[in-house]
């Protein structure tokens, strides 16, 4: 039999667990397409850049990066919930890299340089814009 201070303690627990829930759930999460030092595309989401930026480069993020780093934030999408950026993350994930790249350039603008790799329009970590 529980004691009276035992069930009170468990209510109170799964009352914060719900609270916790329910303000997760009321975040604003974000797609985002992120340039590894390879010039490859890797699509995410979060709702915390500044922190997924950090697990990327610290190869604590996606296997993705293993070895390898992230150069630059070439697009974001802000304002979904949870499960919309899920939705919208996969329907990213299923575009050519040409489909993303237009992508990207339709919602930044057109590069300027003509290396190899500079036709997206990049948001860097250690800049406001970069051509990548």
């Amino acid at each position: 039999m529980k004691s009276e201070k035992s069930e009170k303690s468990e209510n109170d627990n799964v009352k914060a667990s719900k609270e916790n829930i329910t303000a997760n759930t009321n975040s604003t999460w974000s797609v985002y397409i992120l340039m590894r030092d390879d010039h490859k595309l890797y699509t995410g989401i979060t709702n915390n850049m500044p922190a997924r930026w950090n697990k990327h480069s610290g190869n604590q993020g996606a296997k993705f990066f293993r070895g390898r780093h992230p150069i630059a934030l070439c697009y974001q999408e802000p304002d979904h919930s949870r499960s919309s950026a899920s939705q919208r993350e996969y329907q990213i994930k299923q575009l050519s890299r040409q489909k993303k790249r237009q992508l990207i350039i339709e919602t930044y603008g057109p590069f300027l340089s003509t290396r190899r790799y500079d036709h997206f329009w990049c948001m860097s970590k250690a800049s406001s814009s970069v051509s990548c």
